[in-house]
């Protein structure tokens, strides 16, 4: 079972992944343009950030 919900979750971070590009690509290019400005510093507290949103989420879930 873990695998096929590891496959689960690949298989949705690519859906939401995809989304972004399809939806609005010169969206999507103008922040990437404004997310190479941000110190290295901004962009590891926001994967810290989003890391730790994820693992709550997931064990409220599992819980």
């Amino acid at each position: 079972m873990l695998w096929n919900d590891l496959l689960a979750a690949l298989a949705l971070l690519l859906v939401l992944e995809g989304l972004m590009p399809f939806l609005n690509p010169a969206g999507l290019k103008r922040a990437l343009l404004q997310v190479v400005e941000l110190p290295d510093s901004v962009l590891r507290g926001f994967g810290l950030v989003s890391m730790v949103l994820g693992a709550l989420l997931l064990w409220w879930l599992r819980g």
